[in-house]
């Protein structure tokens, strides 16, 4: 699969579909992606491929104990399986859109192997200052681009 990259801002509508770009509904390998929240600033939207490998470490990581089990089972309770309709359009369930703060317009990011929705002002609001970023973080980049 070739890798998810760029950003679009489109419109929510009114029942809370957002449009999927078409370059990156063609990069999927299939047409049903998992959208879930794990990290309280954005959404996550997995290809059904990807999401194979993610649910493998996810039954992995189950087993370190009851703490972990229960952490998962919330973030899994409030996964679903969305497939673009004809317009290309996917719903973003109420409960997915108010923790992410979407309303009105939806940010999406390619993300190499997966899609992030994030809500413009909360994208902007977690960009890292530039000149900000450690030595550390500075030296992995330079790895990979350098």
């Amino acid at each position: 699969m070739a890798g998810f990259l760029g950003q679009y801002e489109y419109q929510l509508d009114q029942k809370g579909r957002v449009s999927l770009p078409a370059d990156y509904r063609r990069r999927a390998d299939d047409s049903r992606f998992v959208l879930l929240q794990w990290e309280a600033t954005h959404l996550t939207l997995f290809p059904v491929s990807t999401w194979e490998g993610v649910q493998q470490r996810l039954l992995d990581l189950r087993r370190g104990g009851s703490a972990v089990a229960r952490h998962l089972r919330q973030i899994t309770a409030r996964a679903v399986e969305v497939e673009p309709d004809k317009q290309g359009r996917i719903l973003i369930p109420g409960w997915l859109k108010e923790g992410a703060g979407l309303d009105g317009s939806a940010l999406l990011i390619g993300a190499l192997d997966r899609i992030e929705v994030w809500d413009p002002e909360r994208f902007a609001a977690a960009a890292p200052d530039p000149g900000q970023e450690s030595e550390e973080l500075e030296a992995a980049v330079y790895e990979i681009f350098g």
